[in-house]
């Protein structure tokens, strides 16, 4: 049975890929060649049957683990009764001599490194290589392929792994026993595919660790934030770098898929693809932190996977293709039983009209960042693009959809949608008005923006406040409390300072709140089990504090909820109230998002700026190194 917290776990990657490491050193989530692409590890959702790579040292006494200052390379200190061992974790990227002026910023090898050194007296133990191709539904073949090297087979994919020790082959399996002395190691190299030699492969360790750092490391020097939470802004930051694609420049929802935000429940969803809403919130992030290339590798993959320029925008993305449709692993347990685990997403049929809105927001906070002067390719799309996002605007601004929660009940007027509909086309304009030549759009479109949106603000302010609960609610003519409502504020959608906000605000926290967190909703959603807190919510309950200006308690709120991040400050989507556990997939981008955002935010407010979720407020930021 799986019984590892969720919070347990760490995660590397190369922004093609992650792979999740527990505190023990087991390697138990990694999908190749890419994120969304089949898992060959996932004792995560099941032990028994999902492959893994495990590190057995014996008789351990303790461990402590950190993540090398300013990168992803995960470093796991183990005490044992004979002596000490450290672990470096870390998927090789390398840096490109000239960075492209599109495409992949870094070199990934399509490998995964496990280097342990004995720093002290002597230890022992082994590895375990147990894959499981095709989420454990296609037989593993292995065979040796030389002195500590082996090769694994099945579902019409390939794993290569050497060690410097010898290998010895099981069913499906390879072991390698070690006892090392002071200074002595037992490196473990993976690859994925066909390629070189095991010995290329350990010959390369050395190399492509310092390469590895160094990527990181200028990475992050790259951040232009120096608030008073940069350590936590740098991680979430580089976490969120993980959850990027290199190839396509897509931004993923998060690492994992199934793994539940109720137990019991059958929330169990895959949320391995690019998202609008999501991917557009994160490029935010990006260019608050001075990441303007992150958002540009964004546009990018819309470009590509949207030939239409907008006419077609969909809610969610696969890195290429169509997001495959929802399927349930019913051979898999599931993260301590929970089941059903999903893969695919059925909600990528659904209706969410806030997208527009989302994207127009992620496109006004990218050319403010680049000073309104972006390349050519993007330059060249923008009048079909605003013409597009601001059409599907005005056509839906009457209709019903999912809403940010894709429920899947019916369809209703969602207060948030209506919401980020007025934000879409309040960014619009204000992206037309800084082409003083009317390239974009002339002068009587927006015009017409502007009327739309004034008509579309006063319906939501008029509709969406419920006198009898003092709130404004879920949907038109709703009873439901809904914290989403809370982030519209963060929009300027509402003002901070407005008496029904206040009494929203208090009124959510009230029947919403557990303690410092906060639930999206109370209602029957359609689905089984209570679900856990929502992360992301929390987070925005102190963006609302701030912009009404009461930092004494947004401050402090902030801190606390930094403060229930996992000893390597990674969030998953959701945690439980009674327990204080992690729920959902991990680590989830949202929630990093708005860690970074409201650092921010805080960092703005404190100096007497009025932020948004918008990236024109880089408050308590440096110049970027040249």
């Amino acid at each position: 049975m799986t019984d590892r917290p969720i919070a347990d776990y760490a995660v590397i990657g190369d922004t093609c890929t992650t792979a999740l490491i527990a505190r023990d050193g087991s390697l138990d989530w990694l999908c190749w060649p890419r994120h969304d692409g089949p898992a060959v590890f996932l004792a995560l959702l099941d032990d028994e049957r999902g492959g893994t790579c495990r590190l057995a040292l014996d008789r351990p006494t303790g461990l402590t683990r950190r993540y090398l200052p300013g990168t992803n390379i995960l470093e796991t200190t183990f005490t044992t009764e004979t002596g000490r061992a450290v672990l470096t974790d870390f998927m090789p990227l390398h840096p490109h001599e000239t960075v492209p002026e599109e495409g992949p910023d870094g070199d990934a090898r399509g490998r995964v490194v496990r280097r342990l050194v004995c720093v002290s007296g002597q230890v022992s133990g082994r590895w375990l290589l147990r894959p499981s191709f095709d989420y454990a539904r296609a037989p593993s073949e292995v065979s040796e392929e030389g002195a500590g090297r082996v090769r694994f087979r099945g579902g019409g994919d390939t794993l290569r792994a050497a060690c410097t020790v010898p290998l010895a082959l099981g069913e499906g399996a390879a072991e390698g026993r070690f006892a090392l002395a002071r200074g002595e190691r037992a490196d473990l190299v993976i690859a994925h595919g066909e390629g070189e030699a095991g010995e290329a492969l350990l010959d390369e360790v050395e190399a492509s660790l310092s390469a590895t750092r160094a990527y990181w490391e200028e990475w992050s020097g790259r951040c232009t934030y120096e608030g008073p939470y940069r350590e936590t802004v740098l991680r979430s930051a580089l976490t969120l770098k993980l959850l990027t694609h290199g190839v396509s420049g897509g931004i993923v929802a998060a690492a994992t898929a199934g793994l539940p935000e109720a137990v019991p429940g059958n929330r169990n969803y895959d949320y391995r693809y690019v998202w609008m809403r999501d991917a557009s919130f994160t490029v935010t992030a990006f260019v608050n932190l001075g990441y303007d290339r992150e958002a540009a590798e964004f546009l990018r993959f819309l470009r590509e996977a949207d030939p239409s320029r907008g006419r077609e925008l969909h809610l969610m993305y696969a890195l290429d293709g169509a997001v495959p449709a929802e399927e349930s692993l019913d051979h898999l347990r599931g993260w301590r039983g929970t089941g059903p685990v999903l893969i695919g997403n059925a909600a990528a049929e659904q209706e969410q009209y806030d997208i527009y809105g989302e994207f127009l927001v992620a496109l006004h906070g990218y050319l403010e960042g680049v000073e309104f002067d972006p390349p050519v390719k993007v330059n060249d799309h923008l009048p079909e693009a605003l013409s597009h996002l601001t059409g599907h605007i005005v056509r839906s601004r009457h209709a019903p959809d999912h809403g940010l929660w894709e429920l899947r009940t019916d369809k209703r007027q969602s207060l948030h949608t209506k919401a980020m509909l007025w934000v879409g086309l309040d960014r619009a304009v204000q992206i037309a008005r800084a082409d003083p030549r009317h390239r974009l759009a002339d002068p009587d479109t927006v015009a017409g923006w502007e009327r739309a949106a004034q008509e579309i603000r006063a319906e939501y302010h008029a509709r969406g406040w419920n006198a009898a609960r003092g709130a404004y609610t879920m949907a038109y003519d709703s009873d439901d409390l809904d914290a989403a409502v809370l982030r519209a504020v963060l929009f300027k959608a509402f003002e901070p300072r407005d008496p029904r906000v206040a009494a929203t605000l208090d009124r959510v926290s009230a029947e919403l709140g557990a303690g410092d967190l906060l639930y999206r909703y109370r209602l029957d959603d359609g689905l089984e089990g209570e679900e856990a807190t929502f992360t992301a919510c929390a987070f925005w309950r102190v963006g609302c504090l701030a912009l009404a200006g009461r930092m004494e308690e947004a401050t402090p709120l902030f801190e606390r909820l930094i403060a229930r991040g996992n000893d390597l400050g990674l969030f998953a989507e959701e945690i439980d109230a009674r327990s204080g556990e992690q729920r959902g997939n991990l680590p989830q981008g949202f929630t990093h998002m708005a860690v970074i955002n409201h650092a921010v935010r805080l960092a703005a407010a404190r100096d007497g700026e009025t932020a948004t979720e918008e990236p024109d407020c880089r408050a308590d930021v440096a110049p970027a190194p040249a």
